[in-house]
């Protein structure tokens, strides 16, 4: 097994990774961006420079977690949009939502506003394209996210700090995704112009919830997207609007099914995949790749121990490579006791011949206890290390480790 250092983040000040569809790396792997809390629980973005050890904060939210998809306890309207937060690695420039506004920082702590989200709208994860020129913000009709039963409660509670992560994260009791569809309800692909916030795209979808999209590395017209939770998981998951069209790119037949439940789909680094993983009806999970075209799915069935969920992230230069934070399974209780889903493990994927080759790396030490909490694991530029989120240590913290070649 490779050592693991830990970066930033401890019990007091807890860290995380940014969501793991954007960089928390710059281009020139030197300096980390990830959230950090104050110590009254206000979330923030800090930077850290990995040579020098400084850490520098971007922000001075102390308005909380603003309600957003993930985040459904947050505070309506205000707060720091901790699934909006996305970087330029090239330009070291960070986007994100700071109530309604779309707003860049740069490292040195230089902010700007973009513009204003519609005030009628909930947001979700956002993303930077590749040239830095665009970025790409998810909404949905704020009525997708309206809980009344929440409302009463936080009428008694005090919302704005963000120590209570394992409540900020709550699903709603109701199926989001149902109410969207039964009450008409739209979500819109909105593309905004990164120098003057000007808005270059406002693509409605209608009768869906929309909370993850990535523009193709190679074609910013490209925008891969999703269909949050839907009941028909295996065939209304994945999505990429190719400026003219909307292409499905699961659909039923050769062992796909409605019933199968698909997720967390990426782009392969040269553009040439996407990258998707879920379960089969039959209970096996499986890892798929598709081309931005669709029709050329290829389904890997995992082996029926590994069911620890987790997540798959493609490397940055290496085309086969992947890392994960779950369902990988050693033959027996390992010295230290961990089972399957508790690894930071490397994958080499052999498509066409099926066939993947699993490199245990570290245990991720994960509470797993809140959206905050996931691995979320993503590869250094140039694939030298994998970063991930842990709670090593009883506090959540970056870490990061080697990877073998």
């Amino acid at each position: 097994m490779a050592e693991l250092t830990r970066l930033i983040g401890d019990a007091a000040r807890p860290a995380q990774l940014l969501y793991f569809t954007t960089p928390s790396l710059t281009a020139d792997g030197r300096h980390l961006v990830a959230v950090r809390e104050t110590e009254d629980g206000h979330p923030n973005i800090v930077t850290l420079d990995l040579e020098t050890g400084v850490e520098r904060a971007l922000t001075d939210n102390r308005d909380g977690t603003l309600k957003s998809y993930v985040y459904f306890r947050g505070n309506p309207g205000r707060g720091l949009g901790k699934a909006s937060i996305n970087m330029d690695a090239k330009c070291g420039l960070v986007y994100f939502l700071q109530g309604h506004d779309l707003c860049c920082v740069d490292l040195a702590g230089r902010r700007r506003v973009l513009t204003r989200i519609p005030d009628d709208q909930v947001t979700a994860f956002t993303h930077v394209s590749a040239d830095g020129s665009r970025i790409c913000v998810p909404t949905t009709d704020a009525r997708a996210l309206e809980d009344e039963a929440d409302d009463r409660r936080r009428a008694g509670e005090n919302f704005v700090g963000g120590k209570r992560n394992e409540i900020i994260s709550d699903k709603p009791a109701y199926d989001i995704d149902a109410r969207v569809r039964s009450e008409k309800l739209s979500s819109y692909i909105r593309v905004f112009d990164t120098a003057s916030g000007r808005q270059v795209l406002c693509e409605r979808v209608p009768e869906a919830w929309i909370t993850h999209v990535q523009f193709s590395p190679v074609n910013p017209d490209w925008i891969l997207y999703n269909h949050e939770w839907p009941s028909d998981c295996g065939i209304r998951r994945l999505w990429l609007w190719d400026g003219a069209k909307h292409r499905r790119l699961r659909t039923e037949g050769e062992g796909r099914s409605r019933q199968d439940w698909s997720c967390h789909e990426m782009w392969t680094a040269d553009g040439r995949w996407i990258i998707y993983h879920g379960k089969f009806a039959d209970g096996r999970a499986y890892i798929g790749r598709v081309g931005p075209a669709g029709g050329d799915n290829i389904e890997i069935a995992l082996p029926p121990d590994y069911q620890r969920y987790g997540h798959f992230t493609a490397g940055t230069e290496h085309s086969d490579w992947l890392v994960s934070d779950g369902y990988w399974h050693p033959a027996g209780v390992p010295e230290n006791g961990l089972w399957g889903g508790e690894w930071i493990t490397k994958l080499q994927v052999d498509w066409e011949a099926r066939r993947i080759t699993w490199t245990p790396l570290c245990a991720h030490h994960s509470a797993w206890d809140c959206q905050d909490s996931h691995p979320h694991p993503v590869f250094s530029p140039g694939d030298r290390f994998v970063y991930f989120t842990s709670n090593l240590g009883g506090g959540r913290c970056v870490c990061r480790v080697g990877v073998p070649e």
